[in-house]
């Protein structure tokens, strides 16, 4: 696919020039970024979690730029602003708090939160300028959201204007309007209304068993998310890495943890944990406690091979990308000397490297003094601002690959955090910085940089590949995103103040569980009391699953992430299967007029049979993780203002889990009608 990426040709064609970096389109993403900057600082906050605002955001985009005539790049460039706010609420909301939680700090301190959300923001783009051709060009990664947001564009903006409807000839629009409706009320009824549950667990016991003096059941966890936007994501990226991530899960979930709760027993609950407990069992203490332990386990252990297996996976990814790496590199290196390159299309046109690559080694001197200025000390600092430039590259470039792998909403940043932050505070731990306040201080703000950086390069990629279908210019995505950042992290820095002032982080109305895992791992190492084996044994794995040739990050996510995402995404692999299976019964092999989904997500006329069922796909799976993800910050506005609109406070899970069969069999049905229909 790398050569057709190469040579693709985009919606708007790289010899036509039109409107994109434009006053209304900066205002406009600055606008967004702020706002679902801020909604998603409460909702990682308060559920551990943010939703990507690549598809939110550009619908918004669409919306506002629609009555002043913007054109399709415009939108695009709008659309990119409302992503870096996203991201860079999840850089700070994971690591900044853990300061409050460790005692480093008493309250949120403005200047520091700002400089760190901003200085790692920024890094976050520039690493990605040298990194674009080789993560989106040179590979095959199906950057799941960016093909989403594109079918979104075309189908929605069409054209090159908002104000003219999409021209999509063979392919209804529909299906878009369709998906998005069916997965918003969905969601809105899952976390607006609380009408049903968004999750189902449950756990077999198979009888007790004696290990050494102790006698513990034999118990085994399962768990589904309702989601449809994850079924979409599972069917864009396809069977095989569906398939690997949902290994991952059931290495984690389905093996190890029942194994270790077979050794120890189960942790039991303190009263502070019981609203979770009466959660997870839906009223039952009883079930919810035993699929609590199974929480408390994957937390403190399993998800710790996770990281050790993403740390080894992340650095041989990039050891596998190292030609395409270099090859930018030289390009930076002969812009540098003032060697003349090549002139590039228009749609291949990045910021220029030589002042990139200045611009990296000048933001050293600010984040030293950030460090200088929480630190007082001076070598320390020197040393680990350097460190948190060049680890920034390396944590960029994992956070972009794994955003290619799953697109962003399902891209554990806070894993590649938990990565860094174990680095670094084995660097402090050399220092002899261990055990105090201070330490614990100085770990999270210098991880904190690297974090929001990596959060920041998956959106990007995202964005960028959904700019290389349209026909947008890379440098003028570059620096709408740099505008994004700096226009979010001063008010993200007011909003987690603000939220801390009204709901006290920790607190059961603002729990913030990604801090909580930070302030653990730094306290664990810095502290003497870290999960090194689980680490290790991560590790190990990955060395294995690179010597049998087989892909070590999806598994390593499939282990990191709640075994209840995994199970839809395998679930919507298995149906893209099935309907790929049909369309090689009926028009052949695959290889036949063989077409990229970048080539179906933009195509508007003389839509072929087989490819019209792809498309069809493709725009009915954007629709469901548009509307999801739309209703996700929708519904993170109404609890902002206070609207509390719960039916129950144990929703049911059937009337949730028949919808959502419902739309998996959609999902299946709707591109394949024709065929079925004569059948």
């Amino acid at each position: 696919m790398s050569a057709s990426r190469e040579d693709f040709q985009s919606f708007i064609p790289a010899s036509k020039t039109i409107p994109e970096l434009t006053v209304k389109a900066v205002l406009v993403g600055s606008m967004l970024a702020v706002i679902l900057g801020a909604a998603n600082a409460y909702l990682g906050l308060y559920a551990g979690m943010t939703v990507s605002a690549v598809i939110p955001g550009a619908v918004m985009a669409f919306v506002l730029l629609r009555p002043f005539k913007g054109t399709i790049l415009e939108v695009n460039l709008g659309m990119m602003g409302a992503a870096s706010g996203e991201a860079l609420a999840a850089g700070v909301i994971f690591t900044i708090p853990a300061m409050v939680l460790l005692g480093a700090w008493s309250t949120i301190h403005y200047w520091e939160t700002t400089l760190v959300a901003a200085l790692g923001g920024i890094l976050g783009v520039l690493w990605m300028v040298p990194l674009r051709r080789a993560l989106i060009i040179k590979t095959d990664l199906p950057f799941p959201e960016g093909v989403a947001v594109a079918a979104v564009l075309t189908t929605t903006v069409g054209g090159v204007k908002a104000e003219e409807s999409g021209d999509s000839k063979g392919v209804s629009g529909i299906w878009l309007l369709m998906g998005a409706a069916l997965a918003g009320l969905l969601k809105f009824g899952q976390v607006g209304l609380k009408a049903f549950a968004g999750s189902i667990y449950g756990v077999i016991n198979i009888g007790k068993f004696s290990i050494g003096k102790s006698e513990n059941p034999g118990l085994f966890y399962g768990g589904l998310a309702t989601s449809p936007a994850l079924l979409g994501v599972g069917w864009i990226i396809g069977p095989k890495i569906a398939s690997f991530v949902f290994v991952g899960g059931l290495l984690g979930w389905v093996i190890l943890a029942p194994l270790i709760a077979l050794a120890t027993g189960l942790p039991i609950p303190t009263p502070a944990d019981y609203a979770d407990v009466l959660g997870y069992g839906y009223g039952n203490f009883e079930v919810g406690s035993v699929i609590w332990g199974f929480y408390q386990i994957w937390g403190q252990y399993i998800r710790y091979i996770g990281v050790g297996a993403m740390v080894v996976g992340g650095l041989y990814t990039i050891f596998k990308l190292r030609e395409n790496l270099a090859s930018g590199i030289k390009e930076a290196v002969a812009g540098l000397k003032g060697v003349e390159v090549e002139a590039k299309k228009r749609t291949d046109r990045d910021l220029n490297f030589k002042y990139v690559f200045l611009t990296i080694g000048l933001l050293t001197i600010p984040i030293f003094i950030v460090y200088v200025w929480i630190s007082s000390n001076i070598l320390v600092s020197g040393i680990m601002a350097v460190f948190a430039i060049g680890f920034a590259f390396i944590a960029s470039a994992i956070a972009g690959y794994m955003a290619g792998l799953l697109g962003s909403s399902n891209n554990p940043i806070s894993g590649v955090t938990v990565s860094v932050l174990l680095i670094t505070s084995l660097i402090l731990l050399g220092f002899g910085l261990s055990g105090n306040i201070g330490a614990y201080g100085v770990a999270v703000l210098i991880a904190a940089v690297i974090c929001t950086g990596a959060a920041i390069s998956g959106d990007v990629l995202q964005s960028l590949t959904c700019g290389q279908m349209v026909g947008a210019t890379p440098r003028n995505q570059q620096i709408a995103e740099m505008i994004g950042v700096l226009s979010a992290a001063p008010i993200l820095a007011l909003v987690v103040s603000a939220l801390d002032q009204a709901y006290h982080i920790g607190s059961t109305n603002l729990p913030a569980p990604q801090a909580f895992l930070m302030a653990g791992i730094v306290k664990g190492v810095l502290g003497g009391d870290m999960v090194w084996p689980f680490v290790l044994a991560g590790a190990v794995l990955a060395f294995v699953l690179i010597l049998i040739d087989l892909p070590v990050l999806p598994v390593a996510i499939g282990i990191y992430l709640p075994f209840t995402l995994a199970v839809p995404i395998f679930i919507g692999g298995i149906v893209r299967h099935f309907t790929n299976k049909i369309i090689e019964r009926e028009y052949g092999s695959a290889e036949e007029e063989e077409i990229s989904e970048w080539e179906l997500a933009i195509k508007q006329t003389e839509v072929k049979p087989k490819e019209r069922i792809i498309r069809t796909g493709l725009l009915f799976t954007a629709g469901l993780i548009a509307g999801e993800a739309l209703m996700g910050v929708t519904v993170a506005f109404l609890i902002i203002a206070g609207l509390h609109l719960a039916i129950f406070e144990f929703p049911p899970i059937l009337p949730g889990l028949i919808l959502w069969g419902f739309i998996a069999i959609l999902l299946g049905y709707i591109p394949l009608r024709e065929i079925l229909a004569k059948e």
